[in-house]
């Protein structure tokens, strides 16, 4: 049975698993373009447009556009591939996954009195706003740093008393301690003391808190394995209105729910010459993590389209920042090959206790989205989107945490405002429709490069049996990453490129 361990102080702050830092923050505050394959054909350009079941998720006018009420359900296929450059050797890495993808109902009631308040509509959705699936691997050969300086930079400051265990304690007796008294960073400096990476300057002195790393001077093998899985997913209830056949009003709540898994193994490997002063030196350590992350939201929307003429409409949204709860639980443990005068030896530390942490808060930043539609009757249409949203405003809570105010003073310093444009078309032929879309996002960030920009390319095509419409789509997006592999000690990071290609499939019925 494995043993839970409830942290009172929260401080996980390791790169590898990126929990409760800007990196986590990001992740639940960014989407996809997802839903239906109309929607994700035209590259989401739905902000003036209406008239479908994922186009209430970005406009909650979009319900009241509806002539006749509507079901329908989208299932999508995701291949990611994932190319790395980690000191100049080069790795990819394949995921593929199935989705339940989007699924709701609109239904239209209409009022055939005088009255200019002409449609009054209910709608629910649900959409898969990200899908965490993917696989990544690094690996190269790092000149000169080692991960011995990323647990040299958790131990350091910490007294050496709390790292040494007792004659009636076992190490998993001071691990716990340590979890359910102290911070994360406590663990990381008795994980690496533990299992040899680290010695204390004075070993003698309990008070001591300097260490050194066990680690050969000289040039390492690394490598980083990771596996996400989970969905950021929204289930938007939504109210809208018609007024005089020209203007549609609607108002979203929406839930939130996340659900979040990632396990990370980082290998190092070395052939440097042992340290003479010692006697001892570690060939290799395998540190790996497994971190999930559950938990609710909540956000709300404000919407409304206008038809300027009979062929050009224009809409406008507010979407409030997302209000998040979550959970951690993380496992990590670590195992060692040691050698010294006599020979090898392993140094390995059971990682079957769940570190249990306290609920914290994530605030995303609000968005404001603007888009114009010009219909060309029967013929087709074109929707063009711009939409705005401040990273920079992004929290962590509670504030009071210091750690927390930490990591919201550095995003308020490295985030940065970032634009999206969508840009969408649709041509009809009889009972035929052809789609294409493009859609640009801006990096998160100041520099531009830890996430880069993002670029969407869709195409797809519809075809209207009467009451039942089937609709296909393919898209393809990429976008560089630059993050370090750990936020101190080792702080290289590889340079990965990920490309997504994905296909949706939407059956729809009118009711």
């Amino acid at each position: 049975m494995k043993k839970y361990v409830f942290l009172s102080v929260l401080g996980l702050s390791f790169g590898l698993t990126q929990a409760q830092d800007i990196s986590d923050a990001l992740r639940y505050s960014q989407t996809n373009i997802n839903g239906t394959a109309r929607f994700r054909a035209m590259g989401g350009a739905f902000t003036a447009l209406g008239g479908d079941l994922s186009a209430i998720s970005i406009n909650p006018a979009s319900s009241a556009v509806f002539n006749y009420s509507q079901a329908g359900f989208t299932v999508s296929n995701y291949n990611i591939k994932s190319d790395s450059d980690y000191f100049g050797t080069k790795s990819s890495k394949k995921e593929n996954a199935f989705d339940l993808n989007q699924a709701g109902g609109v239904f239209v009631l209409e009022d055939y009195s005088e009255s200019k308040w002409g449609k009054l509509s209910f709608a629910f959705n649900y959409d898969n706003m990200s899908s965490f699936a993917e696989d990544t691997q690094s690996k190269g050969t790092n000149p000169n740093n080692s991960i011995g300086n990323y647990f040299l930079n958790q131990a350091n400051g910490i007294p050496l008393d709390l790292l040494q265990t007792r004659p009636d304690e076992t190490a998993t007796d001071l691990y716990m301690y340590l979890g359910e008294n102290y911070d994360n960073q406590h663990q990381l400096a008795f994980l690496g003391y533990d299992t040899y990476i680290l010695g204390a300057f004075d070993e003698t002195n309990p008070e001591n808190t300097s260490y050194y790393s066990n680690l050969p001077v000289g040039s390492y093998e690394q490598s980083v394995y990771s596996t996400q899985t989970g969905y950021n997913g929204k289930l938007a209830f939504n109210v809208a209105t018609e007024y005089d056949n020209r203007f549609y009003f609607g108002l979203n709540l929406n839930a939130h729910i996340v659900n979040y898994n990632k396990v990370s193994t980082f290998y190092e490997s070395n052939s440097n010459p042992m340290n003479d002063n010692t006697g001892e030196t570690i060939r290799s350590i395998r540190y790996q993590t497994d971190l999930y992350t559950y938990g609710s939201g909540f956000s709300f929307q404000l919407g409304g389209i206008a038809k300027v003429t009979d062929d050009f409409r224009l809409g406008l949204t507010y979407q409030s920042p997302t209000w998040y709860r979550l959970y951690d639980e993380l496992v990590h443990g670590i195992s060692v090959n040691r050698e010294n005068t006599g020979g090898m030896s392993n140094a390995y530390f059971n990682q079957g206790i769940i570190n249990v942490y306290p609920e914290y808060k994530i605030q995303s930043p609000a968005k404001y989205s603007v888009g114009g539609a010009y219909v060309f009757r029967d013929f087709g249409l074109i929707s063009v989107d711009y939409s705005i949203r401040d990273y920079s405003s992004t929290q962590l809570k509670p504030k009071s945490r210091d750690f927390f105010r930490f990591q919201n003073e550095l995003m308020a310093d490295v985030l940065d405002t970032a634009s999206e444009v969508r840009v969408g078309a649709e041509a009809k032929i009889k009972q035929w429709s052809i789609r294409a879309g493009y859609n640009y996002e801006q990096s998160p960030y100041k520099n531009g490069k830890t996430i880069g920009d993002l670029q969407q390319y869709s195409a797809g095509f519809g075809y209207n049996f009467g009451a039942t419409k089937l609709d296909l789509a393919y898209s393809r997006s990429s976008r560089e990453y630059n993050q370090a592999l750990f936020n101190t000690g080792l702080t290289d990071a590889p340079k990965i490129e990920m490309i997504t290609d994905n296909v949706f499939l939407t059956l729809l019925f009118e009711l």
